[in-house]
């Protein structure tokens, strides 16, 4: 069993992961990241990081996992394949701010393997992308969120951004509200080997958006974290981190995956805010800020 690119790959997230989380204290500037590893039963294991109750962030997570074994008779399934083995490993983060001005945001770059019972890889695929979920829509934090994966995407193909930004679109959908659940970004899956890109060429394209993508966020946290807001505000945020978590719980593969490979718990639900509402039957005020975003969300827009 060639051991090249699952190797290769897990060194990269390994390293991504300290980035990530050394840049995130710096931002936050109180609190840290306590760290989680775990194993799994059955194969493989994974270290996750947390970071609480922030100055910044109030709650999130940055988590790495490496994965192996028999392939569950559920996700079979949803392969459409036999008894075979499979590896998966992957980073996927989740930040909610404390400030309903700075938005949530979504990160996730994998890689993943299935063989024949004598070992051999019969198939291997990349997927990832990121999304950002504001409460309240500055139209330049998306523009610029956007541009930088465009750049990302520009420097592998120049179909890539609008076929991962339209694909974003369409799975980030709360299909029961008929509504997205933010403003989008990249969503690519079973990125494998063709005629045009290599397996090779598909870790530069994934690398690369995983690389840039502090870019796109970061400076984003730092011109919204010190505005003022209202506990109204705050209340909003809450009600809309609510549709989060039924996308999260009802339509999201990842959770789903983890759940279906006994995954850690703590980890698969890391994505999850720490407070959140569900007020019957809400609608924002009419021409009011609340009502723009949901607007943007019910028609996704070309931001760049």
């Amino acid at each position: 069993m060639d051991d090249g690119m699952r190797a290769k790959f897990y060194n990269y997230i390994q390293n991504l992961q300290n980035q990530i989380t050394s840049r995130l204290e710096t931002v936050d500037g109180k609190a840290q990241f306590q760290e989680d590893l775990w194993d799994r039963p059955g194969g493989g294991g994974g270290r996750t990081r947390v970071i609480q109750n922030g100055q910044v962030f109030e709650k999130g997570g940055v988590n790495i996992s490496r994965v192996h074994g028999e392939l569950p008779g559920t996700m079979q399934k949803h392969f459409g394949v036999e008894d075979v083995d499979f590896f998966a490993c992957g980073l996927s983060l989740v930040l909610h701010p404390i400030s309903p001005m700075v938005p949530t945001v979504h990160a996730n770059w994998r890689y993943f393997e299935m063989y024949d019972k004598q070992g051999n890889r019969v198939d291997a695929w990349f997927g990832g992308g990121q999304d950002l979920t504001p409460y309240y829509l500055f139209e330049e934090d998306v523009k610029h969120f956007h541009q930088v994966c465009k750049d990302s995407c520009d420097r592998h193909h120049p179909d890539f951004y609008s076929q991962y930004k339209t694909k974003c679109d369409q799975y980030f959908w709360n299909r029961h509200r008929n509504e997205a659940r933010g403003v989008g970004g990249l969503f690519f899956d079973y990125c494998k080997e063709t005629q045009t890109m290599s397996l090779e060429n598909w870790y530069d394209f994934v690398t690369q958006v995983g690389d840039q993508f502090l870019e796109a966020y970061i400076p984003i946290v730092e011109k919204r974290k010190s505005l003022s807001y209202t506990e109204d505000q705050r209340q909003w945020q809450e009600i809309r981190r609510g549709r989060y978590v039924e996308f999260n719980l009802v339509h999201d593969r990842g959770t789903l995956f983890g759940l279906h490979t006994n995954g850690r718990i703590e980890s698969i639900l890391m994505s999850l805010p720490p407070k959140v509402q569900w007020s019957y039957d809400f609608h924002p005020a009419p021409g009011s800020e609340e009502e723009k975003l949901v607007k943007v969300l019910q028609e996704p827009r070309q931001w760049v």
